[in-house]
């Protein structure tokens, strides 16, 4: 069940808000806890039984680990176990696979149905039983609380991955920082109605310019249309996540829960190292304090610390999915950031921005025709064909592939990715502005603050939040 589904939109959500609402404030956090629990179960029962199985598993973990003088043989007990649970679901086959292909039949390939969110609740576990061990954090003794902040819908499917630390304050319903204001939730609607846009407007039409390009085997087809289609891939990849990200906050705003900004326009960095600081900012910064950190850092030597940038852009790449071209790309990105650091950071900042930036989007570019491609040969295949500039074979016109409608779409995400609200700073400000957040307990003053919102914002959201609708029901179709 999608955010953009109209079964969430119409169904899930409003029915969540108001049983929720309708709920005394003790009783919140139970409800919140098994709506999350029956949004996993829709996608299947048996990931239902798994978040469950896991969210039991570190929670008494978690406790265990406040109590005990020595923390580290448990804390590695709980990881592994993590990730074993990751591991089985997502890395089996592929690891049977790469065994097979040295030793042909030696093992069995095993394809079991990844359960939804796994990638996202695994590593919001680990990151929570490391702090708890390392006394940044005490351990969560409500064991609903805990639910809440381990599988809560707004994030649990797609990120961003939450640390407790950030969201302890929030888990509590009576909380000041748990009420919800007029403006507040007025907020929640706007950034629900962004990230909206951002996937049914913009992201699944450009899929649909990319899926044509994918389809056809890149050795027949002309070097401009995989151009075509692999850059409308990295801006559908932008709006597509963006979107979600921008969804999971406004979601998290209806039930007072701050999540953490996810995105930060990466498409306008000037480095690839700036562009990690930008882009899954969740992910980056899990990987840099329970990866890197861990490992050194940059505080080795050099070659060490490019092996440490190795190592985790390797497993940066393989999160991301169970084959070789995801840590390919990784590694990639690994091997520039180690450049950039031996000197061609310094090399490129005597450089204009504007070469800067494209220098960044060319490299970017490349490495993502890897990670998009169905296959990392076929990724190969295709930056062949774009440096050979070949013909293909005949037949395969612009026309087939994008009609009008859709060059445009794809012409507007080059601006809205990030360089409109760079010259505009009002409108990104607009974009995410948030009014004050304290309560507003008399109806009247609520009703007032709903009433100024909506004309302020509300006609044009309407207009935006029906034409995406509308999108998602033609999809669907």
């Amino acid at each position: 069940m999608a955010f953009s589904s109209v079964q969430f939109l119409f169904v899930f959500l409003p029915l969540s808000l108001a049983v929720y609402w309708l709920c005394p404030k003790w009783l919140r956090n139970a409800v919140l806890a098994a709506f999350s629990l029956l949004f996993f179960a829709w996608a299947g029962l048996k990931g239902a039984a798994i978040l469950v199985l896991l969210a039991g598993i570190n929670w008494l973990g978690g406790l265990s680990l406040g109590r005990l003088a020595h923390k580290r043989p448990l804390l590695i007990l709980l990881i592994l176990l993590d990730l074993a649970v990751l591991g089985g679901f997502k890395y089996a086959g592929f690891a049977a696979e790469t065994v097979n292909a040295l030793v042909p039949g030696l093992l069995p390939v095993l394809s079991p149905a990844l359960p939804l969110g796994l990638s996202f609740y695994v590593f919001t576990a680990i990151g929570y039983c490391a702090d708890v061990a390392a006394g940044k954090v005490e351990s969560e003794k409500n064991p609903i609380r805990f639910a809440v902040f381990l599988a809560f819908f707004g994030h649990g499917p797609s990120g961003p991955i939450v640390r407790y630390g950030q969201q302890a304050p929030q888990l509590d319903p009576g909380s000041e920082t748990r009420r919800v204001s007029a403006d507040r939730f007025c907020y929640g609607i706007k950034r629900l109605v962004l990230g909206l846009a951002k996937k049914a407007i913009i992201a699944d039409q450009l899929a649909l310019i990319y899926a044509k390009a994918a389809s056809v085997p890149a050795a027949t087809l002309p070097a401009p249309i995989l151009v075509l289609g692999y850059t409308a891939y990295m801006m559908q990849l932008y709006f597509d996540f963006s979107g979600y990200s921008d969804m999971a906050i406004g979601i998290g705003e209806f039930f007072g829960i701050t999540l953490p900004e996810n995105f930060a326009y990466p498409y306008l960095a000037c480095s690839v190292g700036e562009y990690w600081r930008r882009w899954h900012i969740s992910l980056s910064s899990w990987f840099r304090d329970y990866v890197y950190i861990p490992l050194g850092g940059s505080r080795c030597r050099l070659r060490r610390t490019c092996l440490n940038l190795l190592i985790v852009f390797a497993l940066t790449g393989l999160w991301h999915g169970a084959a070789w071209q995801y840590v390919v790309f990784g590694l990639l990105h690994g091997i520039i950031l180690c450049m950039e650091r031996l000197g061609l950071r310094r090399a490129l900042e005597q450089l204009p921005r504007l070469f800067r930036h494209l220098y960044t989007v060319v490299l970017l570019w490349l490495t993502l025709v890897i990670f998009g491609a169905p296959g990392l040969s076929e990724g190969l295949a295709v930056l062949k064909g774009i440096f050979t500039w070949q013909s293909g074979a005949k037949g395969y016109t612009l026309a087939a592939f994008a009609d009008t409608k859709l060059l445009l779409i794809l012409a507007a995400s080059f601006l809205l990715c990030g360089p409109v609200q760079a010259l505009c700073p009002k409108l990104k400000a607009a974009l995410y502005a948030k009014k004050g957040t304290v309560p507003c307990r008399d109806g009247g003053a609520a009703r007032a603050a709903v009433s100024g919102t909506y004309a302020r914002h509300g006609r044009h959201l309407q207009r935006v939040y029906l034409f995406s609708i509308l999108r998602e029901v033609q999809s669907h179709a």
